[in-house]
């Protein structure tokens, strides 16, 4: 179908979930670790514990994909599930940080991980729903936009609450998870679920062209068997651009998972000198969060700029430069020891940030057959989750053993691993730009 041009406005209100959904995911990002080891798990027990996260969207996004584009009922095709992840996540975001056991903050993880997937799968497909082939770009940008305002918002909640309202660093009910870390987790749950219904209640979607020709199609194609031959056969046919661009997702994957597992702790631990349950290790988790907020703040202002960019230079070029900056900003950590330095590092990592969330999607948008976007799109995140689960199972356990306990070894891997995946960037066939 011929798709009209969406004003700014409408493109914010579609995108506007996507505050939510980060504002949930910062948090986890920035807390899980200190959760992990405020309930006894050990620095090279870390990784391991995180693998919730990529093989819950190893298995759910082609998964979710799949069926959201086979979906037609009163709420739509993506909204339904827009509404099911949010409920879930806002649920699972309320219990985390009263876990009482390490078991159960894992296994809230999962329930977690898995929600916001089925929530924020939805959302990439949603652009090439709505908007015309030349507004991609603009679309993911604005998804930028706003995941990066949630993401500074989030990520420096529990030092807020900590230094402005004055809450206590230690424990203040009886657990070891400090009382700003069980608000920041109360109020992201409610940010979630409202950032979520705002957008479903704002921006209508477009039924299929031929409803009666869509069921009958979804009708003979029904049953759990149908649909893995269809996910293996979509696999067999990945359009190249997808492949090309699959290694620069793994190589930039493999960067940021080790810094969300290892930053935070590393720097309580190496800058700040504490251990697990003192003051000094609260306060040096509390400042990763607050350069997590820093380097989200720098892709949120970026993401304007990217906006502009994408009008003049080829995603692709825009993606090689922000990655580089992403190397050098992340690889530069591990030999910094004032706390307030890595705020600079964190600026190249936001601009890095800022184009990851935009740029590989802009490029993989105009490549896909529309009846199977939201399919190819769920794909898309197996090379995503894949390095994640690597870091998880194998590097991650074993550059921390090999480096005597280092939690910043990581980090630094990852900051080689976004120059790699700059380079890869150079390799991808790019549709030819549209000048909106």
């Amino acid at each position: 179908m011929n798709k009209p041009r969406l004003n700014f406005l409408a493109i914010w209100n579609m995108s506007f979930g996507f505050f939510g959904i980060q504002f949930g995911w910062g948090l986890q990002m920035v807390n899980m670790s200190s959760i992990y080891q405020y309930l006894g798990a050990k620095p090279e027990e870390l990784a391991l514990l995180w693998i919730a996260a990529p093989l819950t969207g190893l298995i759910l996004q082609p998964i979710i994909g799949y069926f959201s584009d086979r979906t037609w009922n009163r709420l739509g095709r993506r909204r339904p599930y827009f509404l099911a992840g949010a409920l879930c996540a806002s649920l699972a975001l309320i219990l985390m940080p009263n876990s009482s056991a390490l078991w159960m903050a894992v296994g809230l993880l999962w329930i977690l991980d898995a929600s916001v997937n089925l929530s924020m799968e939805p959302f990439r497909a949603f652009v090439a729903d709505k908007l015309p082939q030349e507004q991609h770009s603009v679309g993911f940008a604005t998804q930028s936009v706003l995941i990066g305002f949630g993401a500074v918002v989030s990520s420096s909640l529990p030092w807020m609450l900590m230094n402005w309202c004055g809450m206590p660093s230690g424990a203040g009910d009886g657990s070891s998870i400090p009382e700003a870390v069980h608000w920041a987790f109360y109020i992201g749950a409610g940010v979630f679920l409202t950032a979520v219904l705002y957008t479903i209640l704002t921006t209508p979607e477009y039924p299929p062209e031929d409803l009666e020709a869509f069921r009958r199609h979804n009708a003979a194609t029904a049953g759990p068997l149908r649909a893995f031959q269809e996910i293996f056969q979509g696999l067999r046919t990945m359009p190249k651009t997808m492949r090309q661009l699959a290694v620069v997702q793994f190589f930039t994957w493999l960067a940021l998972f080790s810094m969300w597992i290892y930053f935070g702790t590393g720097i309580a631990e190496k800058i700040f000198g504490g251990v697990p349950g003192t003051a000094r290790y609260t306060e040096g988790v509390a400042w990763g969060g607050v350069c997590f907020s820093a380097y989200n703040g720098i892709a949120f202002v970026f993401a304007f700029a990217l906006l502009w960019l994408v009008r003049r230079f080829r995603a692709k070029d825009i993606h090689t430069f922000c990655l580089l900056a992403g190397g050098l900003g992340l690889g530069s950590v591990p030999f910094i020891s004032n706390p307030d330095l890595l705020l600079v590092s964190m600026a190249g990592v936001g601009i890095a940030w800022s184009s990851i969330l935009a740029m590989p999607y802009a490029m993989l948008a105009s490549s896909l057959p529309p009846d199977k976007t939201g399919f190819y799109m769920g794909v898309f995140n197996f090379f995503i989750v894949i390095p994640q689960i690597v870091m998880s199972v194998f590097l991650g356990t074993w550059i921390v053993k090999l480096s005597g306990g280092n939690q910043f070894a990581p980090v630094l891997v990852g900051g080689i691993s976004l120059f790699v995946a700059a380079a890869f960037t150079r390799l991808v066939d790019e549709p030819p730009i549209v000048k909106s």
